[in-house]
C-alpha cells in the first residue's frame, strides 16, 4: 500500500483537500485549493506515533508536513477543511502495512520540536500544578517569546485579549480601545479611584485607566511584559498614577481598591483554585468595590481536558470551564454578580486580526523567533478562531460587587454603561 492508500483507508468519506506524500502517492480532489504534503519519513513517524493534533502539530512545526494554498501565518482555510474529516480506527491490514513501511525506527517517536513543552505528567513531577514556581514557568513559556514578536502580531495596542468590536468593520485597534472603554465603564471608574489589574499583560488597561485619572497597580508574572509596560508608562508620563509589578498576583498585599479588573488571567490559575482566587479579589476590594472578570470559557460546565497541542505548545497548565462555574465561584466568594455577557464572536474577529498581522509581518516575525515558533502561532490563532466561530469556546465578562454586611451597594438600578 502507498501512503495515500493508507490515508484513504482511515478516512470516513471523501477528503475535502488533497494529500500528497514523499513516496509519490496522492489522494483527494485534483483541483483542491489546499494541499497537505508529507515531506519525509520523519513526518510520517510524527503522524503515526502521536495520532491527532499533537502529531500533526509536530510534523507541521518542523516542516515535515507542509501546507500549500494557505499562508503559514493564517492556515485557517486548511483547518476549516480538515475539521470536516472523520477518521476511523485503522484495521489490522493498515497497521501491518504501515509497520512494514516505516520499520522499527519509524515507529520510534522522533524528538519533538524545541517549541514543545514537557508533557503534563513530567511537569507534575517537577512541581505542583499552579504553584507559584510552576505558574511562572508556564507564563514564561508563552509570554516571554519576544516583545518585538508580540508587537508585530498584536499591533500598537499590545493587547493580547479579546477585543470588543463596536461594528463588524471596526479595526482591531478600534476594537481593543473599545474593550478597555467597556471594562472601564462597567467598573464605573472615576478620577481618583484605585484599580488593581491582575494579569495586566503589557499594561493596556493600566495605561487606559491612568490616562483618565485613576490610580492603577498592574501585576504580571512575565518579566518581559513588565519591562515593556513600565517603559510605556514612563514614556506616556503616567508614572505618578500607574505602576506594573513583576510578581505573582498572590504577592499583591494592597487592599481597599475601588475595582479589580482580571482580563485573561482566570484561564491560567486552575479551576480548583477559583475559591482562593476570588476570595483574594474580594479581600482586595473596599466595600462597594467592583470586579470585572474577563476570560475564555467553555460552552458547558463539564470538566474537559485541554487538547494536547494547546497544552504542549501554547498554554501549559491552562484550564477552561463554563461561565456558570465562574459565576458560582464568584458568588461563593461573597460577591454579588450583577451582569454577565458572552463576547464569543468578538474573539473570532480578534484572532482574524492577529493572523492578518502575522501574515503581514511574516518574514520579520520568522527572523525574530524562528519559523517553527511563527508556525505555532499561526496554527494556534487560526485554530482558536475556528473554535470561537463554532461555539466550541466562548469569552465571558462577569461583573460583580462587594456589598456591605446588609447586602447594600451604591450602584444604579440599571446598567450604566453602553455596549
Amino acid at each position: 500500500m502507498s501512503i495515500a492508500q493508507i490515508v484513504e483507508s482511515v478516512v470516513d468519506g471523501p477528503l475535502p483537500l488533497r494529500v500528497e506524500a514523499y513516496d509519490g502517492s496522492s489522494v483527494g480532489p485534483l483541483g483542491a485549493d489546499v494541499r497537505l504534503r508529507i515531506e519525509n519519513p520523519r513526518g510520517m513517524s510524527y503522524l503515526a506515533t502521536a495520532p491527532g493534533d499533537l502529531g500533526m502539530a509536530r510534523a507541521y512545526v518542523t516542516g515535515d508536513l507542509t501546507v500549500h494554498g494557505v499562508h503559514p501565518g493564517d492556515p485557517y482555510d486548511v483547518l476549516a477543511a480538515m475539521s470536516s474529516i472523520r477518521f476511523r480506527r485503522p484495521g489490522r491490514e493498515q497497521v501491518l502495512e504501515l509497520s512494514r513501511m516505516l520499520g522499527v525506527k519509524g515507529f520510534t517517536p522522533p524528538p519533538p520540536p524545541p517549541q514543545e513543552s514537557l508533557p503534563r505528567w513530567r511537569r507534575l513531577a517537577e512541581g505542583l500544578r499552579h504553584s507559584a514556581v510552576r505558574d511562572a514557568d508556564a507564563v514564561h513559556h508563552h509570554y516571554d517569546v519576544s516583545n518585538r514578536f508580540y508587537e508585530m502580531v498584536l499591533g500598537p495596542s499590545m493587547t493580547y485579549t479579546c477585543a470588543c468590536y463596536p461594528t463588524a468593520d471596526a479595526t482591531l485597534e478600534e476594537a481593543q480601545e473599545n474593550k478597555y472603554r467597556l471594562v472601564f465603564d462597567k467598573l464605573r471608574l472615576q478620577p481618583g479611584d484605585r484599580l488593581l489589574d491582575l494579569g495586566c499583560g503589557w499594561g493596556g488597561m493600566v495605561r487606559y485607566a491612568a490616562r483618565r485619572g485613576v490610580t492603577v497597580v498592574g501585576a504580571t508574572l512575565s518579566r518581559e511584559q513588565a519591562l515593556w509596560a513600565q517603559k510605556a508608562i514612563a514614556d506616556e508620563g503616567l508614572a505618578d498614577l500607574a505602576e506594573v509589578r513583576h510578581c505573582d498576583y498572590r504577592d499583591v498585599r494592597d487592599t481597599g481598591f475601588d475595582a479589580v479588573s482580571s482580563i485573561g488571567l482566570t484561564e491560567h490559575i486552575g479551576v480548583r483554585n477559583y475559591p482562593t482566587y476570588f476570595g483574594f479579589v474580594r479581600d482586595r476590594l473596599r466595600t462597594g468595590g467592583r470586579l470585572l472578570n474577563h476570560c475564555i470559557t467553555r460552552p458547558h460546565n463539564r470538566r474537559t481536558e485541554t487538547g494536547a497541542f494547546i497544552d504542549r505548545y501554547v498554554f501549559p497548565d491552562g484550564e477552561l470551564t463554563g461561565s456558570g462555574r465562574i459565576v458560582s465561584e464568584v458568588q461563593d466568594a461573597g460577591l454579588e454578580v450583577l451582569h454577565e455577557e458572552n463576547l464569543r464572536e468578538h474573539y473570532a474577529l480578534t484572532l482574524a486580526g492577529w493572523c492578518a498581522n502575522l501574515v503581514e509581518h511574516w518574514d520579520e516575525a520568522v527572523a525574530e523567533v524562528g519559523e517553527g515558533t511563527a508556525r505555532v502561532w499561526g496554527l494556534y490563532m487560526a485554530g482558536s478562531r475556528l473554535g470561537f466561530e463554532r461555539n466550541e469556546i466562548q469569552l465571558h465578562h462577569v461583573l460583580a460587587v462587594k456589598t456591605d454586611a446588609e447586602g447594600r451597594h451604591d450602584l444604579p438600578l440599571r446598567p450604566w454603561w453602553s455596549a
